[in-house]
This record gives structure tokens, C-alpha cells and sequence, in this order.
């Protein structure tokens, strides 16, 4: 019986051992977890750290007020481990205060780290207002690019409600409060305040083109009379610096701020609020139609050709 005793005592000490051991294996394991994983704001979660890397910032589709957009600028802003920036354009503008917005972040990003802009099928209006914010920007022969300028847009109905016998009555605060309206003709008061609107605008814009691309401001306003250039034209014009894709960006960016070419990317999957093109061109066009404004509001840079009639 002793025997047996000392046998089931041996046999628990062992398994309390036993447990010691993988609890101290466990604790080890999570320092080591801890150690290594960071918070990466851009996934939503904690990963392992990856070191050095290039940031990939898709700005796609139509550009909008996006808070997580210029989030995940400042992420990219405060981590250490992004050794420069390629933002990828692929729109054809939007807001012009998104597009703002983002060209105020972007020049804070590029205060701390390269920033490249890659335009692919087309970077226009508020597109090219973001790549201005670029310490380079390149584009392929067949990219669409420019469309400098800005438009407001509205549809106005009243002949159509008078032969459906309807009618509509806005009381107002003042003269211009209601205007411009699709119930009713815009005045000449009302269209002379909405030009002047349009035209500060896009006097900031052009301004921006002038500063940013070197050129004399009477240059500068010559090209931005809303048309659109492709690649070509566009490096012959002085609106980029070189026609090429992310290879040709990162060639730049080893020889010129000393990048390691081999880095990975990281992308950072942050989309603009409205993902699908053609939804985001009927909410701008339902925006032009109904009072009751849901989506882009204010004034809008965005390449819009006109229908043929």
C-alpha cells in the first residue's frame, strides 16, 4: 500500500509540474505575442509587426468627405515603420471640400515622409487637386488628367410643374436664401451670388496649380479651362513630373529620398464613403434635383461631361 501511495504522490506531483510548465509556457508566449503585435488602425485589429514598409493609399471613385480616409492619413502620419507613401488616384473628383481635405492631409503626411501620387485611369478636378499634394506625381500615357475647375450644378422645373399644375412656395429669410431652386428660374441676383461662388473657388484651385506645379499663374489659369489631357500632354503641359506606374514611382523613391526598393507595401483597404461609381454619379445628379440634399453638398470639382442633347 505504500508503494502505491508513493507512486500516486510522485504521479501528482508530476502533473502539478507538469501545469507549472505550461502556464509559464503560456505566459511566455503571450509577452512574446505582446512584443511583437501591434494595433494597426487600418485593419482594426492587432497584427504582428511587419517592420519597414511603403504605404498604399487607394484614393478610388468618386471623392467625398471621408473621415476614415483622413484617419488612416494620420495613421500612416504616426507610424514609424512607413518609410513613404504612394497614393494611387483613380477618380474623377467629387466634393470639392473632400478633395481639400484630402490635399491638406496629404502636405501634413508629406512633411514627415516621401508621398508619391500614381494616377491610373484618371486623376480629374478634384483627382488632380489631391495628387498636387504629392512630392511627385505620375501617370500613364493613356491617363486621364486635369479637368481643373469647379461647378455647380442644378436642374430647375418649373415649366413642367406649371403643365402638371403644381406649384411650390418656399418663405425665406432673404432674397438669396432659396436660390438656386428647381421650383423656380435662377434670378439674376441669384446667379450672379452662385458665380461669384464658383469663381473664388476656382481661383483657389488655380492658385493651387500654380504653387504646386511651379507655373506662372496666368500659365496655370490658361489650363484650367475644365478640359482634360492625357498622359502626354499632361508631363508636356507641367501638370505631372513622369509618365510611369508604382514601379517608376518607387525607382524615384530609392534614388532620390534613398528608399529601400525592396520594402513591401501596405495597403491601407480605406474606400470613400460611396464605393460604387455609377451610384455616386446618380447621387450627385439627385442632389441637383431634389432640395432635400443627402449626399455631395457644396460645390463639386468633378470632370462632368455634358450629354450631347
Amino acid at each position: 500500500m505504500s508503494v502505491e501511495s508513493d507512486l500516486l504522490a510522485d504521479r501528482r506531483r508530476l502533473k502539478r509540474r507538469i501545469a507549472w510548465w505550461r502556464g509559464l509556457a503560456v505566459l511566455v508566449i503571450a509577452a512574446l505575442v505582446a512584443f511583437l503585435a501591434t494595433y494597426d488602425p487600418a485593419e482594426g485589429r492587432f497584427v504582428l509587426r511587419r517592420g519597414d514598409y511603403i504605404a498604399w493609399l487607394d484614393v478610388v471613385g468618386v471623392i467625398a468627405e471621408d473621415r476614415r480616409l483622413e484617419s488612416a492619413i494620420r495613421d500612416i502620419a504616426k507610424d514609424d515603420d512607413a518609410k513613404a507613401v504612394i497614393v494611387y488616384i483613380s477618380s474623377p473628383g467629387g466634393s470639392t471640400y473632400g478633395a481639400e481635405q484630402l490635399f491638406v492631409e496629404l502636405r501634413k503626411l508629406a512633411d514627415k515622409k516621401p508621398v508619391v501620387a500614381v494616377i491610373g485611369t484618371m486623376g480629374a478636378s478634384g483627382g488632380y487637386l489631391t495628387a498636387l499634394a504629392a512630392d511627385r506625381t505620375f501617370a500613364r500615357e493613356s491617363s486621364i488628367v486635369g479637368s481643373i475647375g469647379v461647378l455647380f450644378q442644378t436642374v430647375e422645373v418649373s415649366r413642367l410643374m406649371d403643365k402638371l399644375g403644381i406649384s411650390a412656395e418656399a418663405i425665406t429669410s432673404g432674397p438669396l436664401k432659396a436660390e438656386p431652386s428647381p421650383f423656380k428660374p435662377l434670378s439674376d441676383r441669384g446667379r450672379v451670388a452662385v458665380q461669384d461662388l464658383v469663381n473664388k473657388a476656382y481661383e483657389w484651385f488655380v492658385g493651387l496649380v500654380a504653387d504646386r506645379r511651379n507655373l506662372p499663374m496666368e500659365q496655370a489659369r490658361q489650363l484650367a479651362d475644365g478640359r482634360v489631357f492625357h498622359g502626354r500632354e499632361a508631363l508636356e503641359a507641367g501638370l505631372i513630373d513622369q509618365i510611369g506606374g508604382d514601379r517608376e514611382a518607387l525607382d524615384w523613391l530609392a534614388r532620390e529620398r534613398g528608399i529601400d526598393r525592396g520594402l513591401p507595401y501596405r495597403h491601407f483597404p480605406v474606400q470613400p464613403v460611396f464605393s460604387d461609381l455609377a451610384e455616386q454619379g446618380a447621387r450627385i445628379i439627385g442632389k441637383s434635383v431634389f432640395p432635400e440634399r443627402l449626399t455631395l453638398d457644396g460645390l463639386i470639382s468633378l470632370w462632368h461631361p455634358d450629354q450631347p442633347r
